[in-house]
């Protein structure tokens, strides 16, 4: 198993505080900027998973710094440099306290509320008789709260206007902006013969301007499948190829682990993390149509510091 980076603590100039999410660790830079180191650690089921998998970080971190640059014309986003392959140095904007997650197709959450018998989601309406995965119409925006500990909510329009979480006028463009990056992220992942399912946004403010933030259409934020056989396997009622993290999930549900109270995480051989290594960068060949490069595995801390040094020292300036 190569070297796979799950913890870092480095101390950077004018550096304010860390924060460490499931699976990235985030510097702000007095304020200013946002130091993004994107690791090796992986989660399922709101659980970060006890081993790192090596280049996970590196496949997700250059999907969406892809992604970033080819949607920058549609909305502002907060990237300012990929000093580097594990990282992005971006600019420090507020939070909103909603994701805005868009869904093109019946499945996942979607549809295990629909087969329960439910017929709205976040109070947007889904017509009668549709099966799994099948195409809306439309796509759907049901977005979710942002939950400090513990799972996102669903949440409608309505709800978060009336509780003060964004204004209407804002709701109105991160719908919007929403709309426009699924439909420039469908159009890419055609290209490459998939199809983007769904996917999540986060949006956030700074000097009154919305800027697109955090990662946007990778393997972990979203959901494709292959386009060739889509049809088919549809009409039959067989499941669909796709490229996300899903096969992760089944792993640990095969061994009896979905995040409940007193499941233990199953152990995870080397076989099985490189085996996920591998499948990582699948994706990202897939979604990207280039073969993946590895970086130098080799002192990859030091190297990750020394490079947003060296960013940081020209933006600070």
């Amino acid at each position: 198993m190569e070297n796979a980076i799950v913890k870092t603590n480095y101390s950077f100039p004018k550096q304010k505080d860390l924060y460490v999410g499931k699976v990235r660790d985030v510097y702000n830079i007095d304020d200013q900027y946002l130091v993004m180191v994107v690791t090796d650690r992986i989660s399922a089921f709101d659980v970060v998973l006890p081993k790192g998998i090596p280049y996970k970080g590196q496949v997700l971190n250059q999907i969406a710094s892809r992604f970033l640059d080819a949607t920058a014309d549609i909305v502002p986003n907060w990237k300012v440099a990929t000093p580097d392959p594990m990282v992005t140095v971006g600019k420090f904007c507020e939070p909103f306290k909603v994701e805005m997650v868009i869904r093109g197709y019946l499945t996942g959450h979607a549809w295990r509320e629909y087969k329960s018998g439910k017929r709205q989601l976040c109070d947007v309406p889904m017509s009668d008789g549709m099966v799994e995965n099948q195409k809306f119409d439309e796509p759907i925006i049901t977005p979710t709260t942002k939950a400090a500990v513990g799972h996102d909510e669903d949440i409608s329009r309505e709800e978060i206007i009336k509780q003060g979480l964004v204004s209407e006028e804002d709701y109105i463009k991160l719908e919007n902006y929403t709309r426009a990056v699924f439909a420039r992220g469908t159009e890419m992942a055609a290209k490459m013969g998939l199809i983007l399912v769904d996917t999540k946004y986060e949006f956030g403010k700074k000097d009154g301007q919305i800027y697109l933030i955090d990662e946007i259409h990778t393997p972990d934020s979203s959901r494709y499948f292959y386009l060739e056989g889509y049809q088919e396997r549809l009409k039959k009622g067989e499941q669909q190829k796709q490229l996300s993290k899903e096969f992760v999930r089944q792993w640990l549900i095969e061994n009896g682990f979905q995040g409940k109270d007193g499941q233990k995480v199953p152990d995870m051989s080397e076989a099985l993390v490189n085996s996920v290594s591998d499948r990582y960068i699948e994706l990202y060949e897939n979604i990207i149509g280039e073969k993946f490069v590895k970086a130098d595995p080799s002192n990859v801390k030091s190297r990750i510091e020394t490079n947003v040094l060296k960013c940081l020292d020209g933006l600070l300036k």
